[in-house]
């Protein structure tokens, strides 16, 4: 079942691009991820998806609703957590997460307090006094408390310490093992590789890949490490130059047997040739004057 479905979907502000054409698939259960830097398109595609800001033009659906005409059905399905969450001031954390219970009419009490514990927040604090990353964990804690089928988790790992870090991707791998749907938007691309088993990569307002985690890591190109002195100005295909001390590690694209003679015309003394990771992937499709591979 599709749980998400975009067609041509695109928003302008003005004649400032937001995203443009943007067709997009995420099934049932799935962990999809959905990378991009900042001011690629992300929180657009995401605010428009919630119905949030209205399109320029195109179409979106989430449980085979439309977006734009049934809105509040769709949203009462929807977990979501925006990159910066604010509250009204004055009111405790625990009265925050009773009338986010109260608007979508449920009682989430049970699941309230189990979140609260694994993530540690003090329900009886001001939110006032919270700091960013307790501010945070209560915007996860309203997103999640009432078990939604989809979440929609916009950068939701900023501000949040390395332990809580974990602990709130344990929960969301609990919840996708459950059958949630997950909608991960992140540009720290480790979250994704390491949670995700699909996802896209936006551009400028543009889908410019999708595929599996696994897929979109599968390139012909690869990650060397010399430990020596080499002339790669004699070599086409070379990108993303890295000099350290005695070594210099790069990404190349080009045939190898042109490697191999330029190497052995210098002195090498180590070689290493990996696959590279997701972030030096990713920065390959992302090449601002180049094709994607």
């Amino acid at each position: 079942m599709e749980i998400i479905k975009t067609t041509k979907l695109t928003k302008y502000y003005g004649k400032a691009r937001g995203i443009t054409q943007l067709d997009l698939t995420v099934t049932q259960g799935e962990f999809f991820g959905f990378i991009g830097p900042n001011g690629a398109g992300k929180s657009t595609t995401i605010r428009t998806l919630l119905g949030l800001i209205a399109p320029t033009s195109g179409s979106a659906m989430i449980f085979g609703k439309d977006v734009t005409k049934e809105k509040e059905t769709i949203l009462q399905n929807i977990g979501y957590l925006p990159s910066e969450a604010l509250f009204y001031q004055g009111m405790k954390v625990k009265d925050v997460l009773k009338l986010s219970a109260d608007l979508r009419k449920k009682d989430c009490t049970a699941e309230s307090k189990l979140l609260c514990e694994r993530l540690r927040l003090d329900t009886d604090r001001k939110n006032d006094d919270l700091s960013f990353g307790n501010r945070k964990k209560v915007a996860i804690v309203c997103a999640l408390q009432h078990r939604p089928k989809l979440l929609v988790l916009d950068e939701p790992t900023i501000g949040l310490d390395p332990l809580m870090q974990k602990e709130f991707f344990d929960i969301l791998r609990e919840r996708n093992k459950e059958g949630t749907t997950i909608f991960l938007s992140s540009h720290i691309l480790s979250e994704i590789q390491h949670n995700c088993t699909r996802a896209a990569i936006i551009r400028d307002g543009r889908i410019i890949a999708c595929n599996s985690v696994e897929a979109l890591s599968k390139t012909s190109v690869k990650c060397i490490t010399v430990h020596g002195s080499v002339p790669l100005e004699r070599l086409s295909g070379v990108r993303d130059r890295k000099d350290t001390e005695g070594s210099v590690r790069f990404l190349y694209s080009g045939a190898m047997d042109s490697l191999l003679r330029v190497l052995s015309s210098v002195q090498v003394d180590d070689l290493t040739i990996t696959e590279p990771d997701l972030e030096e992937i990713f920065l390959h499709y992302y090449e601002k004057d180049g094709e994607t591979v």
